[in-house]
């Protein structure tokens, strides 16, 4: 769950005593067992209790949907279809809507439309087929690979080396999301296919290789039996070897000759590599690609109404950054199809289909215009659905235009402003992982000069999966080298200024967040009128991880809201927000940013992700035009004081006593408790925010000059990683 908080909003129930509550229900998925007369028998109990507009669906990964509608009374088959989620729902994109012969039409586009808003899901509109789109070419694809590593002897582990992430695919690669899906689960799908299957020209291949079933049989699941294909003896991996038939040490990777034809920019230089190398990995990975595309084009007509929609469900539902289809036409459409009918008429493929004659006919699949569909022979444009008006940048693939984002209204090395036009000035940050240095600051200054002479309101927004890591610490290595001091510290005022520029500026600000918001970009966000976050941002100001404490307001951003938020005792509203500071504690979701305090109960938490930058611009247009006047600067607020101070120090001595912090973590701690709580005051003195912000930066520096902090800056900026020392 997005928030341990959300579980109190589940009713428990059971067939026995509560099937009347379904009859408010607007929409009840079946996700049952894969058996056809289980579900049959559950529908048929569960039907007189449904609602005349409930919409009833199953989650079936492969059964026939037209086969279960049969199992409905009349009355409901309108409103009967498939709904299948990828696992883990939450973070897995896609969905299928599967259609029966008697769905309504007008039922699955109010059904689209929740799951793409509501739910935040990629639709692909699947046929009922066995396996639908997805499982049916994603499953195919393991399949390829297990037989293919077989057919090169290529170890299990060595082939998640190279499926992986070098591929543009999830670390668990192959052989690890198979673990992860569940054994018997994976075998199940395969099952389907061999069963429903018969007359594809690949059957032989759809069966559990023997070493599978043997592992199934000993009840070796995979991860959720906390071993399957891997396993842990200790601290040492263990990978199944099935030419042994036991468990060896999981510690080889790809041959790094390999590993260098895979770094090949040139998609096609990169496929042609491969398969002219003599390497055995080299050859097999150029056997898994080839018999993809092979089966793909082949079966574009029976399984999906065009080739985006098989592109988009491989790479939603199974993690890919690029779909078969987009690789094959970014390697070359027609010199790839040579390659593959070569291959097949060599007998070197798995399956011995001719490539259909329309594959020759083009120059790809996917085009401006839209992606082909083999059933019409044509390119199909994309949805024109309400709810796609709200996703200004839909997911891209190759061979489609090139988005646009607005015209340019200011441009630096360090952030672009653009606008669409419709009064908002987007500000998207340029540099790597959207680090806030020197060039983006001045920047995001200049952007509001401008956005408070000619425009209505800014939304910090970028195109990608991050906000910002924090400030760019390597920005300051010339000056921390030079030993300027005073330079530095001006940097860090000049980011403070910035924050409160966001906070009081004349026109309202919105961050769009999504992925990481850390240090200096939780900071920015936290000062801008509104935050819109994607449910998936990872919120946290982690400045202890590289010994530092948040100096951009951050730390006094906290002691504001607690004071606001306080009934009298201001320490107590303030010891949470502390914790989060002092243990860099980094909220999993939006939702958790808000139950720690980085978001406000006010900010909006999206679903969709391509839907951020449509609802960002709309709060922003809102604010804009209910009247919007920068706020109040407040005058004074009351702090905890240095008794507040000594009693978080007390537990602090603790954590230091029992060996659960270090000797410099409790020097970081202290200082960090000093500020927040307002210094070396009475409890319940009132400071304004620019006490707290001298306190912060004087802070900052101390730290910044303390010899176990730069060691903790020099191992991050090298190693990627925190020191603890």
């Amino acid at each position: 769950m997005a928030s341990k908080a959300r579980a109190e909003f589940i009713t428990p129930a059971n067939y026995d005593e509560h099937l009347e509550l379904l009859k408010d229900c607007d929409l009840v998925i079946e996700a049952i067992a894969e058996r056809m007369d289980w579900k049959l028998g559950l529908y048929e109990k569960v039907a007189p209790h449904l609602g005349p507009q409930t919409i009833f669906a199953t989650n079936t990964s492969g059964l026939s949907i037209n086969k279960l509608a049969e199992g409905c009374p009349a009355s409901m088959r309108p409103r009967f279809c498939g709904i299948h989620f990828f696992n883990p729902p939450r973070y897995m994109h896609l969905v299928e809507i599967i259609p029966c012969a008697t769905s309504d039409a007008e039922m699955l586009d109010q059904l689209e439309a929740f799951l793409a808003t509501t739910l935040g899901k990629g639709v692909v509109r699947a046929k009922d087929t066995p396996n639908f789109v997805a499982n049916r070419i994603g499953v195919y694809s393991m399949l390829a690979c297990i037989r293919n590593a077989e057919k090169f002897g290529i170890r299990f582990d060595v082939v998640d080396d190279l499926t992986g992430p070098r591929l543009g695919r999830p670390k668990s690669a192959t052989f690890r999301t198979a673990d992860v899906v569940g054994l018997d689960t994976f075998a199940h799908v395969v099952k389907t296919m061999q069963d429903t299957l018969p007359n594809d020209p690949w059957h032989d291949l759809f069966q559990s290789p023997e070493w599978l079933q043997k592992l199934i049989a000993a009840g070796a699941l995979g991860a959720k039996t906390k071993g399957g294909i891997y396993k842990k003896e200790g601290k040492t991996k263990l990978v199944l070897d099935p030419a042994k038939g036991e468990y060896v040490e999981a510690n080889q990777k790809g041959d790094d000759a390999v590993k260098e034809l895979l770094k090949i920019k040139d998609p096609g230089k990169r496929l042609l590599k491969l398969r002219e190398s003599k390497n055995a990995e080299a050859q097999f990975l150029w056997a898994c690609f080839r018999d993809v595309f092979h089966y793909i084009a082949y079966h574009l007509d029976s399984v999906a109404d065009n080739a985006r929609d098989v592109d988009l469900a491989i790479r939603w539902g199974f993690g890919w950054n690029e779909g078969p289809f987009e690789t094959w036409q970014a390697a070359g459409w027609k010199q790839v199809a040579e390659w593959v009918k070569a291959d097949i008429e060599a007998g070197q493929t798995i399956g011995q289909a001719e490539l259909p004659a329309w594959v020759f006919e083009r120059d790809g699949v996917h085009q401006p215009e839209g992606s082909y569909s083999a059933g019409k022979n044509a390119l199909v444009p994309r949805s024109t659905l309400d709810v796609y008006q709200r996703q200004l940048f839909p997911a891209r693939l190759v061979g489609e235009a090139e988005p646009v984002y607005g015209e340019t209204v200011f441009e630096n090395e360090g952030l672009r402003a653009w606008t669409s036009g419709d009064g908002v000035l987007v500000l998207s940050i340029l540099s790597k992982a959207h680090a806030i240095g020197p060039a983006v600051i001045e920047g995001i200054n200049q952007s509001l000069d401008i956005a408070e002479a000619q425009y209505k309101g800014v939304v910090i927004w970028s195109p990608d999966d991050v906000f910002s890591v924090g400030a760019d610490l390597s920005s300051m290595l010339p000056a921390f080298m030079a030993g300027d001091w005073g330079q530095i510290e001006a940097m860090i005022a000049n980011f403070q200024k910035l924050s409160m520029r966001l906070r009081y500026s004349q026109v309202p600000t919105v961050a769009a967040t999504r992925g990481y918001v850390f240090g200096g970009g939780c900071e920015f966000a936290m000062h801008c009128d509104r935050v819109v976050a994607h449910l998936e941002s990872y919120v946290g100001l982690v400045e202890v991880g590289v010994g530092l404490l948040p100096g951009g307001g951050g730390t006094k951003e906290f002691a504001l809201r607690a004071a606001q938020e306080a009934k009298g005792d201001v320490l107590a509203a303030l010891k949470d927000r502390y914790m989060a500071i002092a243990t860099a504690n980094v909220a999993k979701s939006a939702e958790e940013a808000k139950d720690i305090g980085f978001f406000r109960n006010a900010d909006v938490i999206v679903f969709n992700q391509y839907e951020l930058l449509y609802v960002a611009k709309q709060q922003a247009l809102a604010l804009a035009e209910s009247g919007y006047r920068a706020p109040l600067k407040v005058k004074g607020f009351p702090v905890a004081g240095r008794n507040g101070a000594a009693s978080i120090k007390g537990q602090l001595v603790n954590m230091l006593e029992g060996g659960f912090i270090s000797k410099h973590d409790f020097h970081i701690g202290a200082l960090i408790a000093d500020i927040i709580c307002g210094g070396d005051v009475e409890a319940g003195t009132l400071v304004d925010e620019e006490w707290i912000l001298k306190l912060e930066r004087e802070g900052f520096m101390s730290l910044l000059k303390n010899e176990k902090t730069q060691e903790r800056i020099a191992y991050m900026l090298q190693n990627n990683k925190p020191l603890r020392n």
